[in-house]
């Protein structure tokens, strides 16, 4: 089992950026992907961010240059850097592991995003 607990969310301006923290129960970054998604309300879960097994990153296409994704292994944490945040970046992020071969898939509780001014 693994848990993962997501930091960071909060009410900002348009423009503003925030630092999404998520905390694994324990190492597990040389066999699991870590994913970032978001839910916007009334929509339906979609990736945002993926940091693979061996440090290579992705981000959807739409995403790509206000989006960063890294990890700490030292300190079991995935982060994900907003910046030039839009109102339509509100939503609540989810952070999630999948096992590299498949199978395990684990999420967090997710942390809230609220764009406005």
């Amino acid at each position: 089992q693994v848990q993962l607990v997501e930091s960071g969310g909060g009410l900002v301006q348009p423009g503003g950026s925030l630092r999404l923290s998520c905390v694994a129960s324990r190492s597990i970054f040389s066999t699991y992907h870590m994913n970032w998604y978001r839910q916007a309300p009334g929509k339906q879960r979609e990736l945002v961010a993926t940091i693979h097994i061996r440090g290579t990153t992705f981000y959807t296409n739409s995403e790509k240059g206000r989006f960063t994704i890294s990890r700490d292994t030292d300190l079991n944490t995935v982060y994900l850097q907003i910046n030039n945040l839009k109102p339509e970046d509100t939503a609540v992020y989810y952070c999630n592991a999948q096992h590299f071969i498949g199978g395990d898939n684990y999420w967090g509780q997710g942390t809230q995003v609220t764009v406005s001014s």
